[in-house]
């Protein structure tokens, strides 16, 4: 296992920005293997205008999508600093469950695991919790590109 990983390596890790950058750190990781991130879900954040007014709720959507980054963070801590910046494009989703809501002020924890990977494609099995309870669960796979993000 190595040590954590902040918000200022995920962001040369990853292309992401605000609003749509859903990892905010690594608490435990396992290259090659795995990781758990923590993302704190908070009021201010856009989403929860909409999703609902007067009962906000974090899209099942943008839970996954967090479950895809914290499992690019893995690729890309396992493939060494040429990983950093690239493009990576989801392939498939498959077995998605969404248990209970997450709402503001939880601390869910991103639980990654590698399943497999093949030359550019890696699948992986996610579960989000917060505390000892799951909320979501997923396996998805998603293929890195050599196509570094426009910087912005």
């Amino acid at each position: 296992m190595s040590d954590a990983i902040d918000i200022l390596r995920i962001m040369k890790m990853l292309p992401h920005r605000y609003p749509i950058l859903l990892v905010d750190r690594i608490v435990e990781m396992n290259p090659g293997e795995g990781a758990v991130a923590l993302k704190n879900v908070t009021m201010n954040e856009p989403h929860f205008m909409g999703h609902f007014p007067g009962y906000p709720v974090m899209p099942g959507v943008l839970i996954v999508e967090a479950m895809a980054q914290t499992a690019a963070i893995v690729v890309v801590e396992t493939l060494g600093e040429e990983a950093e910046g690239k493009i990576v494009y989801f392939m498939t989703i498959d077995n998605a469950r969404f248990r209970k809501p997450v709402v503001p002020g939880d601390a869910l924890h991103i639980h990654v695991e590698k399943i497999q990977s093949r030359g550019r494609v890696w699948k992986f099995k996610g579960v989000a919790k917060v505390g000892d309870t799951v909320c979501a669960e997923a396996t998805y796979s998603a293929m890195i590109t050599d196509q570094d993000a426009p910087k912005a």
